[in-house]
């Protein structure tokens, strides 16, 4: 088994006072693809609450422009974890966000929610398809950051516990999990801007099945989507625990993949972080994201 350097580096870190490094170098060196992809089901997981998929219909910004929704959410999140909630680009994606979301009359117990999605889906899906385990430490940074995070969105209540939030987490779900035809028109705009990564449009109904096979019921029923076949979850599974395998006697990165470098289409010539977002206008397209600091 290749020699895992960054992990042993994360293996020296407390939790408590460098949740920020290790939350950095497990985003961009050891689990990158892993996180991204839980990320992107965090959210999609939200849209499965009536309340606020409601809300994200009624402004027609996820239904009429996906893409620009989908890249605004990862640069803001990307500049928190590469950059620090606290740095100057941190502050300022911070202060982006909150200018958005207070436009909108959110509830605190829906931003509560949303919070615990970060947290515990990129933990699950790692348990389920990482290459290794994630230690305590870094399961607890996982939460530590977000909940510093949490304090900077002015999110009330926060749990200082983490098994606390945790099953704040599962009955929040169970509660709130429900049909409506909100979810149903935002899931399906966002299955298919998932499809548009990888697959042009006429093999969408090719994809759609994958996608499926990597939800659980309550979520699939919350959305009306047909539950896929057992032979489909079961391929999509070995496929996924297959690179995890094979991930392990690789190498982790030396370099960091950075996601607010990363070309965007809604952005071809950069952007600066007070031009992303919902308000009117094209926005200011011209900064790039800097590495960390």
């Amino acid at each position: 088994m290749s020699r895992k350097h960054i992990s042993e580096r994360i293996a020296e870190l407390d939790a408590v006072h460098d949740h920020q490094e290790i939350l950095y170098l497990l985003n961009c060196h050891v689990f990158p693809w892993d996180i991204e992809r839980a990320l992107e089901f965090a959210l999609f997981r939200t849209y499965a609450v009536p309340s606020i998929s409601e809300k994200l219909a009624a402004t027609g910004e996820l239904t009429k422009r996906p893409r620009k929704r989908y890249d605004d959410t990862e640069i803001i999140m990307y500049t928190l974890t590469e950059h620090g909630y606290d740095s100057e680009r941190g502050r300022r994606a911070l202060r982006r966000m909150n200018q958005m979301h207070n436009r909108f009359p959110i509830q605190n117990h829906e931003l509560l929610y949303v919070l615990t999605t970060f947290i515990y889906e990129p933990i699950r899906w790692i348990e389920r398809f990482g290459y290794r385990s994630l230690t305590e430490q870094e399961r607890l940074s996982f939460f530590y950051f977000y909940c510093e995070v949490g304090k900077r969105m002015n999110i009330k209540d926060i749990p200082e516990d983490y098994h606390e939030f945790e099953q704040f987490n599962i009955d929040y779900e169970r509660e709130h999990f429900r049909y409506a035809d909100s979810n149903r028109k935002v899931g399906e705009v966002t299955c298919d801007l998932f499809l548009g990564m990888y697959l042009p449009k006429f093999l969408y109904p090719l994809g759609r099945p994958v996608l499926y096979a990597a939800m659980d019921d309550p979520l699939l029923n919350a959305f009306g989507f047909p539950k896929p076949s057992a032979l489909m979850r079961g391929l999509v599974r070995r496929l996924l625990r297959l690179r995890a395998h094979l991930l392990r006697f690789a190498p982790e990165r030396k370099e960091p993949l950075l996601g607010t470098e990363r070309q965007r289409p809604t952005y071809p010539e950069g952007y600066e972080l007070e031009g992303i977002g919902t308000f009117g206008g094209a926005g200011v397209e011209r900064e790039v994201g800097e590495k960390r600091t």
